[in-house]
């Protein structure tokens, strides 16, 4: 096997626009078991290419059973970059760019190159964020042009933000593109502030063609950066650029927020990703063992996907780890050696069930578990329900269509109950007390 094959298979895995661009004038001056050495044309392309098909070459090297081999990359036979991070910091010298790239580059730090669109698994809990950020990535703004994500931690927002740079580098490579974090923009408004260079700042930001900025809930507090944004949407969203904000809280739910801000970040579309629902388990289950070269049996896939819920990062933890003890042991993994991995990642909520939560509430307010089951909507009887629910919602992570088959419901009636909840918790001091009250003796009694 050389170069050669390998080239062909990424021709196989990236678009033919891609490849031409970026693999094609690649040059291979070293190609054996330990080394495989690349020449590009100069500085830049070079770092453009480790930063984002890097992990696509490694890909293709391992398909063709070279996946060993360190990947160095060089121009004019000067080794410049190695798969390992670079421990000299020195500023290279500036290089020319290539034709039809813009003179200000686009913010692109901190990218996984493996969060791509090909890479995401869609399920009923995350359709319409893929759909939109998909759109968007294509150009299409029909829906909206403002996006917001709302999720938890490892279920799959950063995912798709950079699916969406990832998407537009590759086939608009001179778009003026941003992506960071609210703390990242603080800190740099921050250093323009002593700088005395905010026009700079500003018109870095509000002349891009799309931005990309995580974890909104950290504006909470920051009234200058919430300023800022303020007027940076203003002139982004009037000009038609594209917009995508994530957060792990809704604009509406975050403390300390301005209202104007609040409103400009609602003004788009909202959707939330939850849970990953059984079926979308097996399925990243099957994906990430796929990717690790990991052969698992149906009844393996599917007790870890019944075992695993929540943060999808556990599900790769879990594959790590069986891949691991296979590896040392030299054997496929089997449910001892999924149980020994699984104990390490469980975390005791999972000992909860919307099951136990409902039977426990149904006692605190001496009604019967038939009484919640039921259709009556008297408020003595939808009251706990919906505390049931919406306690099931916070200390497990099962689906809400899980949730609501506990209570003979559908998921719109658990969203819902979660929903009013939330609103009389934050209307009614003596609500909030009582749940917070019942969330503490459910956690005490049985965890």
């Amino acid at each position: 096997m050389n170069w050669q094959s390998t080239s062909e298979k990424l021709a196989q895995i990236l678009s033919a626009d891609v490849h031409s661009l970026w693999i094609r004038p690649l040059q291979c001056l070293r190609f054996d078991s330990e080394v495989v050495e690349l020449s590009g044309p100069d500085r830049f392309f070079c770092s453009w290419i480790k930063n984002n098909y890097l992990m696509d070459i490694r890909s293709a090297l391992e398909k063709i059973g070279n996946g060993s081999a360190e990947i160095l990359f060089s121009t004019n036979n000067t080794k410049l970059l190695q798969l390992q991070p670079q421990t000299n910091k020195e500023t290279p010298a500036k290089q020319l760019r290539l034709p039809n790239f813009p003179e200000a580059r686009q913010q692109i730090k901190n990218l996984n190159p493996r969060y791509i669109f090909d890479e995401f698994v869609v399920g009923e809990s995350n359709a319409i964020a893929h759909s939109a950020c998909h759109a968007l990535a294509n150009g299409d703004t029909s829906l909206s042009q403002c996006l917001y994500i709302n999720a938890g931690t490892g279920l799959g927002k950063s995912h798709l933000t950079h699916a969406v740079a990832h998407h537009l580098m590759s086939h608009k490579p001179g778009i003026r593109l941003n992506y960071l974090t609210t703390k990242q923009l603080t800190a740099e408004m921050v250093q323009s502030i002593k700088a005395n260079a905010m026009e700079n700042f500003k018109s870095k930001y509000g002349s891009c063609d799309v931005l990309l900025m995580e974890d909104m809930q950290s504006l909470t507090g920051k009234a200058k950066t919430q300023e800022e944004i303020a007027s940076l949407l203003d002139i982004l969203l009037e000009t038609g650029k594209t917009v995508i904000f994530t957060g792990s809280k809704t604009p509406k739910e975050i403390s300390d927020l301005d209202p104007g801000v609040r409103s400009r970040l609602s003004s788009g579309l909202i959707t939330t990703i939850l849970p990953p629902d059984l079926k979308t388990r097996i399925l990243i289950i099957g994906k990430k063992a796929k990717e690790y070269n990991l052969s698992l049996s149906e009844p393996v896939i599917l007790y870890l996907a019944e075992n695993i819920q929540g943060d999808i990062r556990r599900i790769k933890s879990a594959i790590l780890g069986l891949k691991a003890k296979g590896n040392l042991r030299k054997m496929a993994p089997d449910f001892d050696m999924v149980k020994e991995v699984l104990a390490d990642i469980i975390d005791r909520q999972q000992n909860l069930t919307p099951e136990l939560i409902r039977d426990f509430i149904a006692r605190q307010f001496e009604i019967s578990v038939d009484d919640i089951q039921s259709k009556s909507r008297k408020k003595d009887v939808a009251f706990p329900r919906q505390v049931s629910m919406f306690l099931a919602r916070k200390h497990t992570e099962k689906a809400l269509s899980d949730i609501g088959q506990a209570f003979n419901r559908d998921h719109s009636t658990v969203v819902h109950a979660v929903k009013k909840i939330t609103v009389s918790m934050a209307r009614s001091t003596s609500i909030r007390g009582q749940v917070d009250l019942l969330s503490d003796k459910l956690l005490k009694k049985y965890l």
